[in-house]
């Protein structure tokens, strides 16, 4: 894997392809690996060069014990997108991804072309904030939730699940196996998301979103628990000539969970440069 040094930190990334660069940012405690089973086949079929990224606290990128903070998220992801000579390019995010790509389109617009923002908030709101405050508190007591720790792996994986799949796969007890097989043999790295946990705390930026002057697409996943699909609606009704599309059957895992439909969400964002096509991208009023 290839290191880039950008603004003192060591950050591992990837590149797959060739073409158009996207530039493709994870959630909290997730390796830029987790694109490569699904997202980045489909983008470098279409003709993208693929860069992912590890951001900083998740290895092989530097730990940063002394902590850090979004907006050294957001610097990192400019830097690396200066470094590669690669804006303005398209920026894809997640959860905690998309939040930092939404800040990365406040300060710096002329690195990105087009944007995808996926389980994505401009708010903390009281459930986000009551889990990562368990989150921490558990971290704190030694446990192992997505704070870290040392739980038992079936009961991890049982956990993880839950908040993070549909009702559709749950019930689906060949699909259920295999993931809770996937979860218990890929625990979260603890030390990153201790890192990482908390960044998603955000003020109400929706007012500052209404400045966003690049085409985005926003994405929901209708099951999602942990980033509900309303707060993305938000994020999409702030941003000006905005679309919004909420793929159903999927939890906040949407973008493994029925991958297909993502892919073709934003590979038919890209392609079509923002422009309404319906029905899959509606634009928000």
């Amino acid at each position: 894997m290839p290191i880039a040094r950008i603004n003192g930190v060591r950050l591992g990334y990837d590149e797959y392809g060739t073409g158009e660069p996207v530039v493709m940012v994870t959630g909290t405690g997730a390796p830029g690996r987790m694109w490569r089973t699904h997202q980045v086949p489909a983008l470098t079929r279409a003709g993208y060069r693929v860069i992912t990224l590890d951001n900083r606290g998740i290895p092989p990128s530097d730990p940063c014990p002394d902590g850090f903070t979004l907006a050294d998220m957001v610097a990192d992801i400019a830097g690396l997108i200066e470094q590669l000579d690669a804006g303005a390019c398209r920026v894809v995010g997640y959860s905690l991804g998309a939040i930092a790509v939404q800040e990365l389109l406040l300060s710096r617009p002329d690195l990105v072309q087009q944007a995808v923002l996926m389980a994505t908030s401009g708010r903390t709101d009281a459930l986000t904030a009551a889990m990562t405050a368990a989150d921490a508190e558990l971290s704190e007591a030694g446990g192992e939730g997505p704070g870290g720790g040392r739980l038992p792996p079936r009961f991890a994986a049982y956990v993880q699940a839950l908040q993070n799949l549909s009702p559709r796969t749950l019930n689906d007890e060949e699909r259920l196996r295999d993931w809770l097989a996937v979860f218990e043999m890929t625990a979260v790295d603890a030390t990153a998301v201790r890192g990482q946990l908390g960044l998603q705390l955000i003020p109400d930026r929706l007012t500052a979103y209404r400045r966003i002057s690049r085409p985005c697409l926003v994405i929901g996943f209708q099951d999602d628990l942990v980033i509900r699909p309303h707060l993305s609606r938000e994020v999409a009704r702030n941003i000006p000539g905005s679309f919004y599309t909420e793929i159903p059957g999927c939890g906040h895992y949407g973008y493994l969970e029925r991958p297909a439909a993502v892919n073709s969400a934003i590979t038919g964002f890209f392609t079509e440069a923002g422009q309404p096509c319906r029905p899959r991208n509606t634009p928000i009023a």
